[in-house]
């Protein structure tokens, strides 16, 4: 059995910044992915910018590394005072670099069947041999499948549903009713961005919706619209138009908003269809559901988008997302449960992972029913990712112990990189 100081459970946001951060620091870690490339929500999401948290920010050297990996690829651009607007498919060759560059070793393509559990600790990891002969050791048979096991002084669960807490009998905290909508993201290349961008700063004098800037020869907009009556949209009438000569339906309107991507100067990522519908996402058949509905509602928001914004018209859909935008989904018991409470105090703590002012960001799927509330800078202890049953067991991203609203808040791509890193440095201090 090949042996590890730790191994961290999915290459996300989270678990790239947690492996990263253990290669720099000299730990012997592992790093297992289930799919064929890192990035998670970033790559397989296509989840652009990674939102700024604030100016205090604290454990930031792994998205800083990233950010220059990014900016030799072409792949990076600051827009907006944000330097985090990433390329997602050059992200995929920017993380293979910083893993390589940190030593750790990655496997792709690589599921977990079980844990082996003793005195309150995961003792090792069992994963399906096809990977084999990576190790060359000896494998043996448990339910008529060859199996490897591979030890771990420590385990970071990074897979976003906490599937290691799961398997390993872990305490959850999430409750049937608290769900976030899920949006299934995709891009249009073939767009005029000139002539969109010039009729866009038109149309919207709005700069707190809708902006537009020339960065190094390239152009970079972004705007929004939501079917949320509390707040004025200039976009609002193009697409009343559109529902009513049944371009779209009422259910896609309900969020809208696009964004330029670094280093493609003819592409517009979108962050919709949101789905209002079937947002279970630990239940099989409201994911299969949610997919069909999003792929369909992307066809007719292509349509929406031809007829009606200048530029568009050869635009077509280039990209859509290998995974749905799950915003919550389980939430890990942990040492510490933070509340919102916490948050809206800013309480200190002694160990914090995360400094941040990132408002509570909950969606609906009710009309002028989302939250987007900002209090004060806020911390985030290190007791809230460790499991409260499995002594050595960590979480980072959005499975953290804590409740649906203050979550909501600490779900962020840059909040999650400052978990996986915090997480490591604390687990530094134990070996």
């Amino acid at each position: 059995m090949k042996n590890y100081d730790l191994v961290v459970i999915g290459g996300g946001t989270a678990g790239c910044a947690a492996a990263y951060t253990a290669g720099k620091l000299g730990l012997k870690i592992l790093l297992i992915e289930k799919n064929i490339h890192l990035g998670g929500t970033i790559t397989s999401g296509l989840v652009v910018p990674v939102m700024r948290s604030g100016k205090n920010q604290i454990n930031t050297e792994f998205k800083e590394a990233l950010i220059a990996e990014l900016g030799t690829l072409g792949g990076q651009t600051t827009y907006q005072d944000n330097p985090a607007w990433f390329n997602p498919e050059l992200t995929k060759i920017a993380l293979d670099n910083l893993m390589q560059k940190a030593g750790v070793d990655v496997l792709f393509d690589t599921h977990i069947t079980g844990v082996t559990l003793s005195d309150r600790k995961i003792q090792s990891i069992e994963i399906l041999s096809e990977i084999l002969s990576v190790y060359n050791e000896k494998i043996h048979n448990g339910n008529n499948e060859l199996l490897v096991s591979i030890g771990a002084r420590y385990v970071i669960d990074a897979t976003g549903d906490c599937e290691i807490g799961k398997i390993s009998g872990c305490k959850f905290l999430d409750k049937k009713e608290e769900f976030q909508p899920v949006t299934l993201r995709f891009i249009m290349g073939g767009v005029d961005l000139k002539r969109f961008s010039k009729w866009l700063a038109d149309f919207d004098k709005d700069r707190n919706v809708t902006t537009v800037e020339h960065i190094d020869a390239e152009i970079h907009l972004s705007t929004a619209y939501t079917w949320d009556t509390n707040k004025h949209w200039a976009l609002a009438p193009l697409f009343e138009d559109a529902v009513g000569k049944g371009i779209l339906k009422p259910s896609d309107t309900n969020y809208f908003q696009v964004f330029t991507i670094a280093g493609m100067p003819d592409s517009v990522a979108f962050n919709c269809p949101r789905i209002i519908d079937g947002n279970n996402s630990l239940e099989v058949k409201n994911v299969s559901k949610s997919l069909f509905d999003a792929r369909q509602s992307i066809l007719r928001l292509q349509k929406f988008c031809r007829e009606y914004l200048p530029g568009f018209e050869k635009a077509y859909i280039s990209n859509i997302a290998d995974m749905l935008g799950i915003r919550v989904s389980r939430r890990i018991k942990g040492k510490y449960v933070y509340t919102l409470e916490d948050l809206k105090s800013g309480k200190k703590f002694d160990n914090p992972v995360v400094i941040s002012d990132y408002p509570i960001d909950v969606h609906s799927s009710k009309k002028n029913s989302s939250t987007l509330q900002t209090y004060r800078e806020y911390q985030l202890p290190i007791e809230s990712l460790m499991s409260a049953d499995i002594d050595n067991l960590f979480v980072a991203g959005r499975c953290l112990s804590a409740d649906f609203m203050a979550q909501g808040a600490l779900r962020v791509q840059s909040s999650c990189f400052s978990m996986g890193e915090g997480a490591v440095k604390y687990i530094k201090t134990l070996l």
